[in-house]
């Protein structure tokens, strides 16, 4: 009796992109705003007597607060998503200095990625023909390789090493708990993207393993990321990397973002992926757009052919990911 060995998880998003648009979720952030968890409900029991103030590390709710995380995703997947992002994007040792959790790297983003692969297995369970996917969230750090936060021009806070060995430990433990994507995402500064396709090179080797890796961009206006690369420069700086789906999030609303994304579609053969802030800020904590707007310019943007992979940032929530 023949084997027939199970597709790849490449080749069941090939398959997929091939029939449709992949829907990503929406903003983590902006749905653990909307329930007010307080610093009380950040610690948990477990951080009770930590002495840095934990409110706004949403990335420690994956151990404090695991309901609360788990019930964001069911609440994407509901509405459609194909992909949910794990709530990880500051689960760097970088970052997690700021919180004093940087020991705790490897356990929330090895916690993030069970919860968040839980509910997307569930999902494909009550339907087969709508599987589910688990990427690995990992974001740009809190700081710049390619520019100084002084006004020595020379003088940087952590070398590109540091940031590839910071940047490796959350990688290893997405890995580890089973996401079947990596994203490496609101790149705004390109020397932080290098590090993090490197240590995502670099741990494929050393674990044996090798996974669709989406890398999406973030500019402002003006067109340009916070080191001042044009676009069309950071898709040359980043060209050499095997991604699997190249694309924009966050920094603009869809409608600022129109032009760019259009430039990415004219200089690459990769998969594209859009998910814009819900709107510009309105200067009141919020975001100027609504559902209907955002979903109108996601489908003039399919209507063009310039999106695969489509979802929100800033602001969004299930009923944009719904629309």
């Amino acid at each position: 009796m023949s084997l027939v060995a199970e597709p790849t998880t490449r080749e069941l998003l090939d398959d997929l992109l091939a029939q449709r648009i992949l829907v990503l979720d929406g903003a983590m952030g902006t749905m653990v705003m909307a329930a007010g968890p307080t610093e009380a409900d950040y610690r948990g029991a477990r951080f009770k007597d930590h002495p840095i103030d934990l409110k706004n590390a949403n990335d420690v709710l994956v151990l404090t607060q695991p309901e609360l995380i788990e019930n964001i995703h069911r609440k994407y997947l509901e509405a459609g998503s194909d992909i949910i992002e794990t709530d990880t994007f500051n689960a760097n040792i970088i970052s997690l200095e700021e919180f004093g959790l940087e020991r705790f790297t490897s356990e929330i983003n090895q916690t993030a990625a069970e919860i968040a692969r839980r509910v997307a297995d569930e999902f494909t369970a009550i339907n087969p023909e709508k599987p589910r996917f688990v990427a690995g969230s990992i974001g740009p750090t809190k700081v710049m390789l390619s520019m100084s936060g002084s006004c020595d021009a020379g003088e940087r806070t952590h070398t590109f090493d540091q940031m590839v060995e910071s940047y490796r430990v959350q990688i290893h433990a997405l890995i580890d708990a089973g996401v079947d994507i990596l994203l490496p995402e609101t790149s705004f500064d390109t020397l932080n993207m290098k590090a993090c396709l490197f240590a995502i090179e670099t741990s494929f080797d050393e674990l044996g393993v090798r996974l669709p890796v989406m890398v999406s961009g973030t500019i402002f206006e003006g067109g340009r990321t916070l080191g001042m690369q044009t676009i069309e420069a950071f898709l040359t700086s980043v060209s050499h990397f095997d991604a699997f789906s190249i694309g924009l999030n966050c920094g603009l609303g869809p409608i600022q973002m129109r032009p760019y994304l259009e430039t990415v579609a004219s200089h690459t053969d990769r998969y594209i992926s859009c998910y814009p802030n819900a709107g510009m800020p309105d200067g009141m904590g919020g975001f100027d757009s609504d559902p209907e707007e955002v979903s109108t310019w996601i489908r003039k943007f399919a209507e063009n052919g310039w999106v695969n992979i489509v979802g929100g940032c800033c602001g969004t929530t299930p009923e944009f990911i719904r629309r």
